[in-house]
């Protein structure tokens, strides 16, 4: 028995884990990068790699609790903020083993899928890690810092407030958050307010909106935008390797 991020008792299962199910795309693209063999399933949302062909279990936030469980997974891989309470505690009651990991920071997401991995799926730690862990370990200071907005959805818009692990992202790579101190993670902010808040950057991801050149700078007609890929900025796991680079570009 081992505890996951959350402080939870999992109990691990008779002999090494065989198959596992991932409720979170990062994690499901972490584990298939690591050791392919072990995912039993995965869900609708879980788009990398792109040639993973395993069984679909619904989405994150909806999955089909009676199909996971017919795959008798040994181990669930699940996250305290994509997942719903509810559906794990389901599946905990039906004696299905759960990992819920909780990132807020990058380097939340490297000891957290440090852990996930070699604790709780007993595998040898991937060279992919080490690497992304050198690729952000080089990235140079960034002056000067820019003030920046990041929205995440519109109708209604929400952005990027405290303690986020996208916001830790930019951080390092020279975007300073102004809603970074919000007393909520997400707020919802009307667009006249996010124009005044004095931003000389607005960062619009491909994910969870799809802001693109034709949705999304033209609201923001006197700032600056920076279109970024959101697997890029908001997925902890193999692509972190290239993240940096990505994001520098894209904000560059």
């Amino acid at each position: 028995m081992t505890l996951d991020d959350l402080g939870t008792p999992v109990v691990a299962p008779r002999g090494a884990v065989r198959r596992v199910v991932s409720l979170v795309p990062s994690l499901t693209e972490s584990l298939a990068a690591t050791a392919p063999r072990l995912l039993a399933g995965a869900t609708d949302w879980c788009t990398h790699p792109a040639d993973l062909a395993v069984p679909r279990i619904g989405g994150t936030k909806n999955p089909d609790l009676a199909a996971i469980a017919a795959l008798e997974p040994d181990l669930v891989l699940a996250n305290e903020e994509e997942n719903r309470p509810a559906d794990l505690a389901a599946l905990r009651s039906a004696g299905v083993p759960i990992w819920v990991t909780r990132i807020r920071t990058l380097d939340d997401a490297f000891a957290s899928l440090r852990r996930m991995l070699t604790l709780a799926c007993g595998l040898p730690e991937p060279d992919w890690l080490a690497a992304a862990e050198g690729a952000w370990r080089a990235v140079p200071p960034v002056v000067p810092v820019r003030r920046a907005v990041i929205p995440i959805w519109r109708k209604p818009w929400m952005i990027l407030g405290r303690d986020t692990f996208a916001g830790d992202l930019l951080r390092r790579l020279g975007v300073r958050n102004l809603y970074a101190d919000h007393s909520e993670r997400y707020p919802k902010i009307p667009l006249p307010c996010l124009l005044a808040a004095g931003a000389d950057l607005v960062v619009l991801p491909d994910e969870p909106y799809r802001f693109t050149a034709e949705d999304g700078p033209a609201f923001f007609p006197d700032t600056p935008a920076a279109l970024v890929s959101g697997r890029h900025l908001t997925w902890y796991g193999p692509s972190l390797v290239e993240a940096p680079a990505v994001l520098r570009a894209a904000l560059t």
